[in-house]
């Protein structure tokens, strides 16, 4: 079995298992954690992350993280003046985070996400050299109820998340889920 259909069987285990209620936001978050030479191959496999999550009575959302900073950067004003002189550019993570926070309240508006919710996050790999992951989750997973499943690459070892294995690393109170580990 290959390393997608291992995690997908991972993350199937454990979303079946009942929710506990009254958690902190940051304890409702599961990431799965695959290969960063993997991702072509996970994102052809969300519809079966989809079904796993429909078994066991969740409802499932998806929320792509791949173009929004190119959306957010053809927003801005003075987009055109920042390419031309880079040092002019403004810090992204600040106003690049707020963008991305009022886009994803947007999108929790629109649909019916509710407490049985899972909402999925990927493309996360876009955010490597902008944005901080554990900032991101941090924010997002204080807009909703249910679980936010953040489809990570990367790697986890001794309780630390490594994004696209960068030497920098941390520590987050999120549920991992592995293709090497079964629940």
């Amino acid at each position: 079995m290959n390393r997608i259909k291992k995690l997908i069987e991972s993350y199937s285990n454990f979303i079946s298992v009942p929710w506990r209620e009254g958690v902190a936001a940051e304890q409702r978050v599961i990431f799965c954690i695959y290969n960063m030479n993997d991702e072509l191959k996970l994102r052809s496999h969300l519809g079966e992350f989809q079904l796993a999550t429909s078994k066991a009575n969740h409802s499932w959302f998806q929320f792509d993280l791949t173009d929004t900073f190119a959306e957010w950067m053809s927003q801005e004003r003075y987009a055109k003046s920042f390419f031309k002189k880079p040092e002019t550019f403004p810090d992204p993570p600040e106003y690049y985070l707020k963008y991305l926070i009022k886009k994803f309240e947007t999108y929790l508006k629109t649909q019916e996400v509710d407490d049985n919710s899972v909402v999925c996050i990927y493309g996360v790999a876009s955010l490597f050299g902008f944005l901080s992951v554990s900032n991101l989750v941090k924010e997002f997973s204080r807009l909703l109820e249910g679980r936010l499943v953040v489809m990570f690459p990367g790697s986890y070892e001794n309780n630390i998340y490594r994004h696209l294995d960068a030497y920098d690393g941390w520590n987050y109170h999120a549920i991992p889920i592995t293709s090497n580990k079964d629940f």
